[in-house]
């Protein structure tokens, strides 16, 4: 198999960390933040390479079509941005009303937050549910109803 082309411009990962987008003109933009345009439902296709002042610099059909290197790295800094960890249990929940806290178990360990308000609970396609807490950090659930009958009794509260 052929490695894919390589687009008109150049990705970097400079001293400090950041992106560095190359443009096809040879102009040098800092801070290149990568962002799926949708990530849950099509996290392969459409992601937009915006400079540090939010404007687009590149779009990308699909993230598989980029040569290997390109796409690791920039696979690696959308895993940055792109932290959700994935409900499993749902151990508690203070109050059924909002605000409440939830003492849960993910994917990536035991944690607590705060549900601002049931508007904070979005619905995804089939029983995928985006569960965004009050600091900021977003929650997957992939399929409500595989969790176990307490975790469901306790989420359906809020649906």
């Amino acid at each position: 198999m052929n490695e894919p082309a390589t687009p008109g411009w150049h990705l970097q990962r400079n001293a400090f960390g950041r992106l560095v987008f190359t443009d096809a003109q040879g102009l040098e933009h800092v801070g290149v933040v990568p962002v799926r345009a949708f990530p849950i439902d099509a996290p392969d296709e459409g992601l937009s390479l915006l400079g540090a002042d939010g404007h687009e610099l590149a779009w990308v059909e699909r993230l598989s079509a980029l040569p290997a290197s390109l796409r690791q790295l920039l696979e690696e800094e959308l895993a940055q941005r792109e932290f959700t960890p994935v409900i499993q249990r749902i151990r508690a929940v203070s109050t059924f009303s909002t605000p409440s806290t939830w003492e849960v178990d993910t994917d990536r360990g035991s944690t607590s937050f705060v549900l601002r308000s049931e508007d904070d609970i979005r619905r995804l396609e089939g029983q995928a549910l985006l569960i965004l807490a009050s600091h900021g950090v977003s929650f997957a659930v992939r399929d409500r109803l595989a969790l176990d009958h307490h975790s469901r009794r306790l989420l359906d509260r809020f649906l």
